[in-house]
């Protein structure tokens, strides 16, 4: 059995999804049309880098028990699933739903699930500047207390069920990724608040112990609890303690520190970062590590942001660091959270690839199975 709890963060967007997609991607392959057309953004710059398995429709069940198999045998035994709610209905859920779920070995993995609720602009249209991405809404990802309550009902109804859902205590775990927005869509941390204390009734009604609810760490930023700039803030752990935290994570090393740097010097300020979460947070916290970031793929300029050195040999540096917060903190579960299984297009990819092979699995598999 298994010591460690690795979770490998999931980007469902490499499938031949629902037609709302089609606005980004219209050949039907999902991102895999940005990865297969990035070109380099200067001399020596890494991309195109391109997957060694192919562009793998990973809402296809025979594709996921591959990928289910090959994450195991390296050590990841947890995937996070980036879940969506737009327009009052799911958006990008056939990769867990008609992929991992119907993958004859998935119960060799656990999973759940991570709102994603950031507005959607034009991120993902790869013809547009990041001006002109960012310019226009097409969803928001604050949604009100009935849209709330219709999403949670189903959630809970289609997902906490299955046994291999992981859970903490018993509990199934649910974590939100921006909280601001959270906040915004309620009305006010109150709202908000009161939301969460409904939700946790609900899955408790359900039969269940109660629901983890883990909050996702973006920035060490105050957050607006009322939509009111100034007048009233709060600290991020302040805040998620008011929204009922179990605990939190990070999703990317970007929303720790500057990673516009070399990946050894990104760890240098990551150990400075767990040890201030340590001496400021109530909310336990699971550590985090990114296999490194650079998105230049989604745009047509270039974007000097970029992590170099993101070699499986630094990678494995990182897993050393968290394993260590793991083993020196009394966690309730021995989680380590990863980004990511699949981020092609932000440069931080677990998958094999025709530049690294097999190096950033082999780097799992040396620090978490076998030691």
């Amino acid at each position: 059995m298994q010591k460690y709890d690795v979770a490998a963060y999931i980007w469902p967007s490499y499938t031949g999804d629902e037609m709302r997609t089609r606005m980004f991607w219209p050949e039907g392959m999902g991102e895999w049309e940005t990865v297969r057309d990035a070109k380099p953004k200067y001399e020596g710059h890494q991309w195109p880098r391109l997957p060694l398995l192919g562009f793998q429709n990973e809402a296809d069940a025979s594709v996921m028990e591959q990928q289910i198999k090959l994450a195991t045998d390296h050590g990841v035994n947890v995937f996070i699933y980036d879940w969506y709610w737009y327009d009052r209905r799911p958006f990008l859920e056939n990769c867990l739903n008609d992929g991992f779920l119907k993958a004859k070995n998935n119960k060799d993995m656990k999973f759940y699930l991570m709102w994603a609720n950031h507005n959607a602009n034009h991120l993902w249209n790869r013809w547009l500047s990041s001006s002109e991405c960012g310019s226009t809404i097409i969803w928001e990802g604050g949604i009100n207390r009935q849209d709330f309550e219709d999403m949670a009902i189903r959630l809970v109804d289609k997902y906490f069920h299955y046994d291999n859902y992981y859970k903490i205590d018993g509990k199934p775990v649910f974590m939100i990724y921006e909280v601001q927005t959270f906040i915004n869509g309620m009305g006010g941390i109150e709202n908000a608040a009161e939301a969460i204390k409904w939700f946790k009734e609900l899955v408790v009604s359900k039969g269940y112990p109660g629901v983890h609810m883990q909050y996702c760490v973006r920035g060490d930023k105050t957050v607006d609890l009322m939509g009111l700039g100034e007048e009233a803030m709060a600290s991020y752990d302040e805040t998620v303690q008011q929204l009922g935290a179990d605990s939190c994570s990070h999703y990317q090393y970007g929303q720790m520190t500057n990673v516009q740097d070399d990946y050894e010097n990104v760890l240098v300020r990551i150990k400075e970062e767990y040890d201030k979460i340590d001496a400021e947070y109530k909310t336990t916290y699971f550590p985090h590590v990114s296999c490194g970031w650079d998105n230049n793929p989604r745009y047509i300029e270039f974007r000097p942001k970029i992590m170099r050195n993101s070699t499986p040999e630094n990678f494995e540096k990182g897993l050393r660091l968290a394993k260590e917060y793991v083993d020196s903190h009394d966690l309730p579960a021995p989680l380590i959270t990863i980004n990511a299984w699949n981020e092609w297009t932000e440069n931080s990819v677990l998958l094999p690839c025709d530049q690294y092979g097999y190096g950033f699995l082999e780097a799992v598999k040396r620090v978490f199975i076998k030691e």
